[in-house]
């Protein structure tokens, strides 16, 4: 069983051959692939975490689309001020499909 944990929107997610993430927008290349930076990579019994193995090392995800995330309401309210204030926010994202780990 081979998987990496790669480093993606500022998080870190754990990937193998064919499995979906979303991740922060990302534009994809000409070809509509995208290379993740691995952290881990873990090949059966073996774990690789040393910086100069893993530069070595390949994640390719496919572009699959756009989205938006789901609607974060921000209010803001202080008692006896008459103060309040109402914010929303969608965060961009992209979905990706990862083909390979090298």
């Amino acid at each position: 069983m081979v998987y990496a944990v790669v480093r993606a929107g500022g998080r870190q997610e754990k990937v193998e051959v064919g499995s979906v993430l979303v991740v922060d927008r990302i534009a994809p290349s000409e070809d509509g692939t995208v290379e993740l930076a691995p952290v881990l990579l873990v090949d059966g019994d073996t774990v690789t975490s040393d910086a100069k193995s893993l530069a070595k090392v390949t994640v390719t995800a496919e572009f699959v689309n756009d989205l938006r995330g789901p609607k974060i309401v921000i209010q803001k309210f202080k008692n006896k001020t008459g103060y309040k204030k109402r914010q929303g926010h969608r965060q961009d994202l992209t979905r990706l499909k990862v083909t390979s780990i090298k």
